[in-house]
Order: structure tokens, then sequence, then C-alpha cells
């Protein structure tokens, strides 16, 4: 072969391999699949912890008048007494920092990991239907307070639905970060929660407690019959480190269930309590994190009894956060 056919053919093998490589570039970036990027569990952490962050209402009272009244950004009144608010044992003086978070719905619920699975007597978890869920501290010059008396919230019932079955829950977070909700005995000053209907026809949840943290005004979900446990797997690299596993009961209104266990030998999230109710129509959505965004599924399903439902990534979605949320709260 002379030399100017050896130089065409080294050009022809150079464009060839030029096209193989863009098409493979072009197929990997398309495919999610092919795709190598596997979150790690701060990256997810930190999506949820961002989500939190954009819901986080903050205030400031002067503990030289008493008495003060904050109202949230969805029309939640907060009656917090200063008098009431002590450092170390000793009064408070000067300025005071309210940091509070109100959650109404399913999309904010999933993003911030603030689902609603209420202790049954047993010690079991099972769902709970929300009036909402609400999150008040106060510190001074980042120091913890503590509180001597109730706070006061009143809550517009048409945020949610107004319910008269409704109790107060104080939310805490377990070793795994699953928050859950066990229900405040109804005494004064303990945590009381009643429905009433204003002059203009409006109803308001009229809600006493005295602690700080998380507080819930909620029932238990009201399915009876035959229920089961369920399970669910994840694409490769996936756990419960780095992606969760949601459930939303179909026509339920304000709740998100959690898969919170997860079986590292096989590799599935489980529902262990058995609360799922056979036959409902649910939703069972997966959640992670890509790049600073969402990374998600939701599977309509009828629950029947050790199902087991799996998520493949060609299942999945990329959207921001706010995409994500509208999309959880178009469910039915």
């Amino acid at each position: 072969m002379n030399t100017k056919n050896v130089l065409m053919a080294n050009r022809l093998f150079i464009m060839l391999f030029a096209f193989a490589m863009t098409f493979t570039s072009c197929n990997s970036d398309e495919d999610p699949t092919s795709q190598n990027y596997v979150p790690s569990p701060t990256a997810f952490n930190s999506i949820r912890q961002a989500a939190l962050e954009d819901m986080t209402q903050n205030f400031q009272i002067d503990a030289s008048n008493g008495m003060a009244t904050l109202t949230s950004a969805n029309g939640v009144e907060i009656d917090i007494d200063a008098n009431c608010l002590t450092l170390n044992g000793n009064a408070v003086t000067g300025m005071i920092d309210i940091e509070y978070v109100e959650v109404f719905d399913g999309g904010q619920m999933l993003v911030t990991d603030k689902t609603t699975m209420g202790k049954l007597p047993n010690g079991d978890m099972a769902m709970l239907i929300s009036g909402g869920e609400f999150y008040i501290n106060a510190t001074q010059n980042g120091q913890q307070l503590d509180l001597g008396c109730s706070l006061n919230l009143r809550i517009p019932a048409a945020l949610t639905a107004p319910d008269n079955g409704m109790s107060l829950w104080e939310g805490t977070i377990d070793n795994d970060g699953n928050l859950e909700w066990e229900e405040l005995d109804a005494a004064p000053g303990q945590g009381e929660v009643f429905l009433e209907q204003g002059t203009t026809g409006a109803q308001t949840y009229y809600a006493f407690f005295n602690n700080f943290g998380w507080t819930n005004v909620d029932r238990f979900a009201s399915n009876t019959g035959p229920k089961t446990q369920i399970l669910a797997g994840v694409p490769s690299g996936y756990n419960f480190q780095n992606s969760a596993i949601y459930l939303h009961y179909d026509g339920e209104g304000n709740a998100l269930a959690k898969l919170d266990t997860y079986d590292a030998n096989s590799g599935l999230f489980s529902e262990h309590y058995g609360q799922v109710p056979i036959g409902l129509a649910c939703h069972i959505i997966f959640a992670t994190e890509e790049n600073g965004q969402w990374r998600y599924a939701i599977k309509p399903v009828t629950i029947s009894a050790n199902a087991v439902y799996t998520f493949t990534l060609a299942e999945t979605t990329v959207s921001s956060e706010a995409q994500l949320v509208a999309a959880i709260n178009a469910l039915p």
C-alpha cells in the first residue's frame, strides 16, 4: 500500500473512532441506566436539609414585651410568652430568635423526610392523617432556651381539612433518622387540640403544648380489614443511606408513610410492621439525589399480601425540588 493510501486509511479510522465515541457519549447522557453516578449519603442528606431550610421561617421577639403573637406564611398564629423562657434557669432579657417550620402536604413531607408514621399502643407504626406538622424552637445567641409554659397555635383548618377526630402528637427522630410520632396525653399543659368554627364560618384548630421541637395535629388512617407487610427493591448501588421509599395512600389526604427499615443482604426496604391495608390503591415512591437535584420514580399499585415492588433506574426521572413536590401533591 502506498503512502497516500495509508494516510487515507488512517483518516478513515480516526473518523470512525470519533463517530463511535460521540455516539457512545450521547447514549450515556440519554440513558439513565448507563450513568455511573451514585449519590453519597451526605449528598442525599444535603438536599433534604436544603428543602427543610427553604421551608424554615425565622422570627425575633423582644423578651420585654412578654406575650408575642407571630403569623406564619400560611396564616398560622403562634403565641409565645417570653416570660416563660429561661436560659440555664435564668429569665431571658433582650432579643430572642424563633425558628419555625410548617408542613401541610405530602410533597413537603417527602423532600424534608418528615413523614406521618405514628406509634400504635403495641409499639407498631401506622399511617397518620395530618392537619399540619410544626417545628418550633427558641434560642438566644445560639444558646438553647427552655420553655416553662405552653405554646398556643391557631391553625386554619382549610389548609388541610377540618376533622374533629384530630389529636396532638410529639415527634422524635430515631437512630435511623426516621421521624416517629407519639400521641401526647390530652391533659391541660401537656398537649391538646380542638376544632372550632368562628363567626365568619372558617374553622380553626386550637393547639396547646409545652415542648419545643416537632408537633403534629393528627389521627390514624381509618382503614379497616386485613393488612400486610410490603417490601421494595431499588436499583443497584442504592440503599437506606442514599435513597428512600415512601408510600402515598390514595384519597387519604395529607399523609405520607415511609418504608423505614432496610436489609443489606436482600437489598430490600421494608414496611416491617404489617400495617398496610390489602386492596388499598397507593403510589409507592423511590427518591434519591442526582448532582444536587432529585431523582425519583412514582409507581401506582394496589396493595396485595406480602408484595415486593421493584424500581429500576430507567423508570426514574431527574427534577428540581419544586417539580417533585408538585408531582407528589398531584397524586389522588
